[in-house]
């Protein structure tokens, strides 16, 4: 560089004046913008607005249709049920909805319970459902839980056996039977199950009601029952319970047995006689009671031992259970039946031989009379 060009450069950047020197003046001014460039980015703005309200529409308008699809009627013109198996996935759930015509669309129904939040709450079961149900009112039935229920009867005075046999071929149950449970430990009931629950499971549940429903009778019953335990209550209970099914003669019939076992008196019930003979699964319609039998030497024979059987003949109900802890204040000591389905009861011998007379005379006219009706007919005597 030369001499003359530094002493230039020293020129410019010499301040002139004081003020100067303070002030120093501004820089070069920037060129300025040109307006097809100002013009270039407001329309590439204006685009990515217009893009963004286009999507918000349509996905406003996709929302709007879901949910018009979601709530409307469904496809269902006729009552339409479904099994919905435990562990199952949402999409699976909303696969098979579809595939049976009960939905329109699997995936607006996965995409409706998901946005409600309730993805993991719908339940196992089987499922009525209504023409015209929609997606949300199939969710709601589904997350509410309330599924089909079926009916298993189990009658009072029904062995293990016997209730075994019912629970083994009730198709809407599922899985082995468990282990053959003591007896007398299922309660007699009506329960409403879901199809598809195991057997095991509904077992348990007849065993747990049995034991809480023996536990409460048993915990307000009379000081001065001659029964020792739970196990003892249990078994005369269920003598009662097959002794009679007349409500109003229950309380009765477990005064005479309580009042027999309070005197040293054998009990002498038949039923006791053939649980010893057959066991829980009965005696067979056509076989009578016989003389012998009642001399069979079995460990449930009240005509040969004294006191109680060694266990239940057999699972009693609530009523059996209350009059053998509540039972009536009677002398009686004896029963028979009287014709009529109901018993005649006495506090001696003599009325109770007498009462039996009465009864065999009753039988010889009832047989008479259907012999008389149809000669054809045998008549099955003792």
């Amino acid at each position: 560089m030369s001499d003359e060009t530094r002493g230039g450069d020293a020129r410019k950047l010499t301040p002139r004046s004081a003020t100067e020197a303070l002030r120093p003046s501004a820089g070069p001014v920037p060129p300025r913008r040109s307006r097809g460039a100002r013009n270039q980015i407001v329309v590439f703005f204006n685009f990515l607005f217009s893009a963004a309200l286009v999507i918000l529409l349509c996905a406003a308008a996709i929302v709007y249709w879901g949910k018009t699809e979601f709530e409307g009627p469904g496809p269902l013109t006729e009552q339409a049920s479904l099994l919905v198996p435990r562990s199952s996935s949402l999409e699976s759930i909303a696969s098979n909805l579809e595939r049976s015509g009960i939905i329109s669309d699997a995936r607006i129904f996965e995409y409706g319970v998901r946005f409600s939040g309730v993805a993991g709450q719908l339940k196992a079961g089987e499922y009525g459902f209504e023409p015209g149900s929609s997606m949300r009112d199939v969710m709601e039935k589904l997350q509410s839980g309330s599924s089909i229920l079926y009916s298993v009867a189990i009658p009072e005075g029904w062995t293990i056996q016997q209730i075994y046999d019912r629970i083994g071929k009730e198709e809407v149950l599922t899985g082995a039977l468990p282990a053959m449970v003591p007896e007398g430990t299922l309660r007699p009931d009506t329960y409403r199950v879901q199809r598809g629950m195991s057997r095991a499971e509904l077992v348990a549940k007849m065993k747990a009601a049995q034991t809480e429903l023996v536990e409460e009778i048993w915990a307000r019953r009379d000081a001065d029952l001659p029964v020792k335990d739970v196990g003892q209550f249990v078994a005369l209970a269920s003598i009662v319970e097959k002794e009679t099914g007349r409500a109003d003669e229950r309380s009765r019939v477990a005064s005479v047995f309580l009042n027999r076992l309070r005197e040293g008196m054998r009990l002498q019930s038949d039923p006791t006689v053939i649980y010893g003979i057959w066991g829980g699964a009965g005696k067979p319609a056509d076989e009578p009671i016989r003389q012998s039998h009642l001399k069979s030497n079995t460990p449930y024979n009240t005509y040969v031992i004294k006191g109680l059987p060694p266990g239940p003949i057999a699972n009693p109900g609530r009523a059996a259970l209350e009059a053998v802890a509540n039972p009536s204040a009677t002398d009686d000591v004896y029963f028979v039946a009287d014709g009529t389905g109901g018993h005649v009861f006495s506090k001696t011998l003599d009325e109770h031989n007498a009462n039996v007379r009465r009864y065999r005379q009753i039988e010889r006219e009832r047989n008479a009379a259907a012999a008389a009706a149809d000669p054809n007919d045998p008549i099955v005597g003792e």
